[in-house]
């Protein structure tokens, strides 16, 4: 029988796609050591389980659609930290972050229009562009760049009569870059002049080292009915698999057709926004060591990457990932090689080939992206096993 183009288009998870020969890998008795998925191993905060063991209703009933409102409630007092400012009705709970951008999509977008999204970019965008019906089109951004944005003048060129909006994370995923207020600026200009939204993927927003200034796209008040910002626990709080995340608008007729997406779910489920809603209560230490650690581990791998030979690279500000253009002709090959065929000590490890980080056909082949999620030992063990499988393999060609 035929299925849907919708489904059938959607692109494979290059994050995850080759789970199989790591599970596989697995089986046949090696370590894996995941650089491929950002699961972060930071313990979650006791609060969150200890709000959970703490619930004793008798019937686990319907949550309310827009999410409960002592979850969103903490949503407000978290952004309050930021100088951001939103009321009860410009904030939804979603399942994750996923939703969030999904139904971000579906509120602005119709069957057929087109949405920018800087390249490389979290794959995923693709796949919610796909199952809506709306077109992504690319705009290029290069590793020895830094991955900037390109001149206005470039990004007006890729806007047509289909274009609704503007997609971006910030800090980025998977380039770990932070925009400066300049491209932010710019991106708010071209909002402006061509009635366009910004969807503000922010979930990475404490993740910022090197002293780096981060600003929200919810701080530009001209353009605050344009800013959509989504936005999720699961990294912040090292809270994966709670999947709550949301989507917050100054536009409040936006959100209320938010709301008819969210009432076609029903609701987010109740447990983990009780256990959601008491992570507001974390003070900034906690975020401090956090991100410490984190910077600690960016440079493990990217001091590691930047010694070994052919492999290119420019030093993240944010988030937790890098992109390495590897001394390969197929990143992909590479990283299946790594699984089914090498180890050191019988111990391998896993990247996510970037090619499916890029709209445009043929980037990305030779490069990976690397999230540096592990403890700092774990780190060391996986640099060095990719410095040594590097060498075998360019010899085995």
């Amino acid at each position: 029988m035929k299925l849907s183009e919708r489904v059938t288009s959607m692109q494979a998870s290059p994050i995850r796609k080759l789970v199989p020969f790591a599970e596989e890998a697995k089986k046949n008795g090696k370590k894996v050591y995941h650089l491929n998925i950002g699961q972060p191993d930071i313990p979650t905060p006791a609060s969150f389980f200890e709000a959970v063991k703490n619930f004793d209703e008798e019937v686990l009933a319907y949550s309310f659609s827009q999410g409960l409102p002592k979850l969103i409630k903490s949503f407000i007092n978290y952004y309050k930290k930021y100088d951001i400012h939103f009321e009860e009705d410009e904030v939804v709970v979603t399942n994750g972050g996923s939703e969030a951008l999904l139904f971000s999509l579906l509120a602005t977008c119709d069957h057929g229009d087109e949405v920018l999204i800087p390249e490389p970019f979290y794959t995923n965008y693709n796949g919610f562009g796909s199952s809506a019906g709306i077109s992504v089109v690319p705009i290029t951004t290069k590793a020895e760049d830094g991955f900037k944005l390109p001149n206005k003048e470039t990004i007006q060129k890729l806007i047509s009569d289909k274009t609704k909006a503007i997609l971006l994370s910030n800090p980025g995923n998977p380039t770990g870059a932070i925009y400066t207020k300049e491209e932010i600026y710019m991106l708010r200009d071209l909002a402006k002049e061509n009635d366009l939204f910004i969807i503000a993927d922010e979930v990475y927003r404490e993740f910022v080292y090197d002293g780096f200034e981060y600003m929200s796209f919810a701080h530009l008040e001209d353009i605050s009915d344009r800013v959509i910002i989504t936005d999720s626990i699961s990294k912040r709080y090292s809270a994966c698999g709670a999947r709550i995340g949301s989507i917050a608008s100054k536009n409040k007729d936006l959100m209320k057709e938010i709301i008819k997406l969210c009432q076609s779910r029903l609701c987010v489920p109740t447990i983990e926004q009780i256990g959601a809603a008491a992570l507001a209560d974390l003070g900034k230490e906690y975020f401090d060591e956090t991100v410490e650690e984190y910077r600690k581990r960016r440079d493990v791998v990217y001091d590691a990457l930047s010694n070994m030979d052919g492999v290119i690279c420019k030093k993240p500000h944010g988030a937790f990932y890098i992109i390495a253009k590897l001394p390969v002709e197929d990143a992909e090959d590479f990283v299946v090689w790594l699984l089914k065929e090498f180890d050191v000590n019988n111990e391998t490890v896993m990247m996510a080939p970037a090619e499916g980080f890029y709209a445009t056909e043929g980037l990305g082949k030779d490069e990976v992206r690397l999230s540096y999620v592990l403890n700092e030992k774990d780190l060391k063990k996986a640099m060095d096993i990719l410095e040594k499988g590097l060498e075998v393999y360019s010899n085995k060609k």
